[in-house]
């Protein structure tokens, strides 16, 4: 049976395996949630070891302030339905930018950035409808 997307963002063709998808790519995105507000939290309360990171980074602290400010607000856009998509999209870009920080700049394991990256990806492409839906609701 061929599957086709459903408008509201999630795959369907034997009902089933759509509830499926739906609640895989919901397990997703609180996971991600869950770690991106952890993580971006503790960038913007000052934690020691993100200020020493951001310091190796070069840019500023400024920098770890919108990193983290990014990373809350993507979170919180992966846990509204409409939005899911748009936060795994700009996630993603955000976690693609931390694996070339790690790998060029500062050294160390880009694992969970790479991780992060992939579990976004994979939010922002199951939940491409419902960014298009949006985007086409700004016109």
């Amino acid at each position: 049976m061929a599957q086709t997307l459903a408008t509201e963002g999630t795959w369907s063709g034997s009902g089933s395996s759509g509830k499926i998808m739906n609640g895989a790519l919901w397990a997703l995105q609180i996971a991600a949630a869950g770690m991106f507000l952890m993580v971006g939290f503790t960038k913007l309360a000052g934690n020691a070891q993100m200020v020493a990171l951001f310091e190796a980074i070069g840019i500023g602290q400024w920098f770890r302030y919108l990193t983290g400010s990014l990373e809350v607000a993507g979170a919180i856009l992966l846990l509204v339905p409409r939005t899911s998509g748009a936060g795994g999209l700009m996630l993603a870009g955000l976690m693609f930018a931390a694996v070339l920080t790690h790998l060029f700049v500062v050294g160390g394991s880009p694992l969970m950035a790479i991780i992060l990256l992939v579990v976004t990806a994979v939010v922002a492409w199951g939940r491409r409808q419902r960014t298009l839906d949006l985007l086409a609701g700004l016109q």
